[in-house]
């Protein structure tokens, strides 16, 4: 038995965690002498207990570990552990890091420098919907990796906007890789694949349950360099993934919402507890010290820059539909589609420039119009 094969077991066993994982290591040194230890000595291990050193010894009554390799490959999934080298270097860092990793795609090589933690309720408002879009399409023009947990609200809507940006998302999920739930956004798993990953600590088959979301939560923070809430209530999960982002000594990032809406108390409390107060994507960025850079989108504003005359004395570090965007709203405030038109431009191609444009403090939103700032 590999060490890999080892880890795959005794995650798949029930009762092994990362923490009864970690005192089988401090008395057995690796994964795989674990299963050659006597029953005896496994039994004295503090937290083993005697019917669980029973099931480690006797593993293959418990468990089919080829079936699960094999469900593994015909998914299209890397299974890797925390000995391997493609484990997330962030993740290792948290006291309780899955012994496993199942991944459906592949995971950006951002993740560990650059990933924000997207959450938020699965009722999300108008308003809501609005800022996460927002941010999150903002967060992938800046070349972060969108981290979230594929649920339905806030996590769904930080997946596609990240997508729809050409950036790269990563979705944990609460369940096994072979029980994406909800159901309804298999699809959008599947794009995330191939834009990402798709990832779980849990076997292939395992059930989402009540018990394994919060599990879920610890991962979602545990893998990013900062988790952002939008609209959460006093109960909400992301709460939970906001709770363990301190405890994993994780920027908390929060977007204020109205004090008479539910669904922005959970917010809105974080703030009161000195969470970073989150209006625009700029708070981001200036809390991890970033210059405001474009990351891999940088050309849709730059790649003109020899042929863009200067506008008003401004320098030519634009391209040049930015330059036309800046030019209209030099006369008067517009909205992504009046720009579209004036331009005949496709809106998406529009919003883009206009965040990249944000980002360089040369324009600023409000309501659902752009004002150009000088």
């Amino acid at each position: 038995m590999t060490n890999q094969e080892a880890s795959i077991v005794l995650n798949m066993l029930p009762g092994i965690g990362p923490a009864r994982l970690n005192a089988l290591l401090a008395f057995c040194g690796e994964p795989q002498e674990i299963f050659s230890t006597p029953q005896t000595a496994l039994a004295s291990v503090q937290g083993i207990s005697g019917s669980m050193a029973e099931k480690i010894v006797n593993w293959e009554k418990y468990i089919d570990l080829n079936h699960e390799l094999e469900l593994a490959r015909r998914g299209g999934v890397e299974i890797i552990t925390r000995e391997d080298e493609e484990y997330p270097e962030l993740l290792k860092e948290i006291h309780d890091p899955p012994i496993c990793l199942y991944i459906r795609g592949k995971l950006p090589d951002e993740l560990s420098s650059r990933a924000l933690a997207v959450v938020g309720t699965r009722n999300v408002t108008n308003y809501g919907q609005r800022m996460a879009k927002h941010l999150s399409e903002a967060a992938a023009y800046s070349s972060f990796v969108v981290v979230s947990g594929l649920a339905f609200g806030v996590d769904a809507i930080a997946h596609r906007a990240a997508l729809d940006a050409g950036g790269e998302t990563v979705s944990v999920l609460g369940g096994g890789l072979a029980r994406i739930q909800p159901q309804e956004h298999v699809p959008l798993a599947r794009e995330i694949a191939q834009h990402g990953a798709v990832i779980s600590e849990f076997p292939m088959e395992t059930n989402p349950t009540r018990h394994t979301f919060p599990m879920r939560n610890r991962i979602i923070s545990g893998l990013s360099r900062g988790t952002l809430v939008i609209e959460a209530g006093l109960s909400s999960g992301s709460l939970i993934t906001a709770s363990f982002a301190l405890e994993q000594g994780r920027t908390v990032f929060a977007v204020p919402g109205q004090a008479d809406n539910p669904q922005a108390a959970g917010c809105n409390r974080l703030i009161r507890q000195n969470a970073v107060l989150t209006e625009t994507f700029d708070d981001i960025l200036e809390e991890f010290d970033f210059l405001p850079g474009l990351g891999r989108h940088e050309n849709m504003l730059r790649e003109d820059e020899a042929s863009v005359s200067l506008l008003d004395g401004e320098d030519s570090s634009i391209s040049s539909d930015a330059a036309k965007i800046l030019d209209l709203l030099q006369k008067e405030d517009a909205s992504v589609d009046e720009l579209s038109a004036a331009l005949d431009c496709p809106a998406a191609e529009i919003s883009a420039s206009l965040i990249g444009l944000e980002l360089l403090r040369r324009v600023k939103k409000e309501g659902l119009k752009y004002h150009r700032i000088r």
